[in-house]
Parts: C-alpha cells; structure tokens; sequence
C-alpha cells in the first residue's frame, strides 16, 4: 500500500492536519517524515524539518 503525504498547517506546539495523509517531506533533505515523529516546523516558514540538523540548515539558508 502506498503511503499518502498529509497536508497540515504548522501551529506553536501543534499542528492542524488539513488532508489526511501518513508523513509529510522534509523541506530541506526531502525526506519523508511519519506524522507521528514529527518534532521539527516552523510556524513562520511553514516548513517540516526531520531533525534539528535540518532547522539549523534551514535558519542558516534563510539569512
């Protein structure tokens, strides 16, 4: 079965699921990311990040 990507909307502290789907992309490496290891977005941005590596590519890439 494939895997669907979700469309969410990025909150402070959550995050609001506006298609359903099973992971979302990383904005920098691409990777899929399962919804339920999520930790990483920016509200800002709107951006999912797979791990803090990937925020910290993406602030440096932002200046």
């Amino acid at each position: 079965m494939d895997k669907k990507k979700a469309k969410l909307k990025f909150k402070h502290n959550s995050f609001e699921i506006l298609e359903q789907g099973d992971f979302v992309s990383c904005a920098i490496s691409g990777r899929k990311i399962p919804l339920r290891e999520l930790s990483y977005w920016s509200v800002e941005l709107q951006e999912a990040y797979f791990s803090p590596i990937e925020v910290k590519e993406s602030l440096k890439n932002k200046k």
